[in-house]
């Protein structure tokens, strides 16, 4: 297995991606630390993972509150004595499409999401994998953190900016063995997707269609290249942004 006896951190981890992920993860045979707010959905991504032989445990965490960001590293190297893979996927979707309606405290909410807890992730995991000499980071971004998406500029404005903070933690920490890299999906079957189509057939036939590949992408897609980014199969890459979006930036 490629990831065997490795520590992997998911924030983000109970639904969609995350979940997907963490569970990915333990299937590789690492031991998982699935982090996020919803306590019941994080313990039922840690029940998947043992019910599957898996090992994992759940940390209820904010990123948006450092104390619980650092509290969460913490508990990793505490339980399992290390920390070699972080994938910083905890993210929220705006709610209001137009910019100069937009109030300071959905921009706020955006980016201190999206943004700032990816920043305060990464601040605390890499000082864990200093101490080891190695890791690998994954930050979760968006196709929209590559294009722009009119109807949603705080989050795309938000995705870029994960995009540029990973590249430039990238070359930072590039010669200390640390490498960090973006993951960016475009539309992915998850509740998230639901909630910005309002579940309404119109609105996902039009997302739909705009992926060349003629279909919206699953979560296990999105984990399957996480864990590419994370084993040694990508030991030569890090500051890059790996597209899963269907063709839909090529266009």
């Amino acid at each position: 297995m490629m990831l065997k006896d490795k520590v992997a951190l998911v924030t983000g981890g109970t639904s969609g991606i995350g979940r997907a992920t963490a569970i990915a993860y333990a299937q590789q045979q690492a031991k998982v630390v699935v982090v996020g707010r919803r306590m019941d959905e994080g313990e039922e991504t840690v029940r998947l993972i043992k019910e599957a032989g898996g090992e994992a445990i759940f940390v209820q965490a904010d990123v948006t509150k450092e104390a619980d960001v650092e509290a969460m590293v913490d508990k990793a190297v505490g339980v399992f004595g290390q920390l070699d893979i972080a994938f910083n996927n905890a993210g929220t979707v705006g709610e209001n499409p137009s910019l100069i309606e937009q109030p300071e405290a959905e921009y706020d909410r955006m980016m201190n999401v999206n943004v700032k807890g990816v920043w305060w992730s990464m601040k605390y995991e890499i000082a864990q994998m200093l101490k080891q000499g190695s890791g690998s980071i994954i930050n979760t971004a968006s196709a929209n953190g590559v294009v722009a998406l009119p109807s949603v500029p705080l989050y795309t404005a938000s995705k870029h900016a994960v995009v540029g903070l990973t590249k430039a933690a990238a070359l930072q920490y590039a010669k200390a063995g640390i490498r960090i890299n973006v993951v960016a999906p475009a539309a992915i079957e998850t509740d998230m997707f639901e909630a910005a189509t309002g579940g309404q057939d119109e609105a996902k036939a039009y997302i739909t269609g705009l992926h060349p590949i003629g279909r919206v992408g699953t979560p296990l897609e999105v984990a399957n290249a996480v864990l590419f980014l994370s084993s040694d199969l990508a030991s030569f890459v890090t500051g890059e942004t790996l597209m899963v979006d269907g063709g839909y930036v090529a266009q």
